[in-house]
């Protein structure tokens, strides 16, 4: 599914909606080229799901824990290139009991838990952008989002 968004505001309430149907355990990948709005999103998300604390990318820390109900964990494996055993070990504890969003998640090679959503997002031109959704879930998006291509 499609959407395109005109500003930083549109890209999180689609993150909002999508957050609308999330619980503990799952995990969602956002994907992106640098600027594409991928904080944006998470933020958007978080924010729908009860977090009230700063929202940043968690680049040169690799993870952040918000406090909400469910925790949300926000990773960034930009700087990964690929995962150890022990790196997997540091990581691992951001998914449980929380939902969990992973930035650059190419770097996690298929090591990540199962994935719920994938987002990904493209610069359209310097002020949109189209947000690509996918998931396992056939239903999930059309019934959030109403079916095809949509213009938020």
């Amino acid at each position: 599914m499609e959407l395109r968004s005109a500003s930083p505001a549109e890209t999180e309430a689609v993150a909002a909606t999508l957050a609308s149907v999330f619980a503990v355990g799952d995990v969602v990948t956002v994907s992106g080229e640098l600027g594409s709005g991928k904080t944006t999103f998470v933020r958007g998300a978080c924010r729908a799901l009860g977090v009230t604390a700063p929202v940043t990318s968690p680049t040169y820390t690799i993870g952040h824990r918000y406090a909400a109900e469910p925790d949300v964990s926000h990773l960034d494996l930009f700087r990964f290139r690929g995962f150890s055993a022990a790196e997997w070990g540091d990581l691992e504890p951001y998914f449980v009991d929380a939902i969990c969003f992973v930035e650059w998640p190419e770097a996690a090679a298929g090591a990540l838990p199962p994935v719920r959503v994938e987002v990904r997002l493209s610069h359209v031109d310097p002020a949109h952008r189209l947000i690509t959704l996918e998931s396992p879930e056939n239903a999930l998006l059309d019934r959030l989002f109403g079916g095809a291509d949509t213009r938020v």
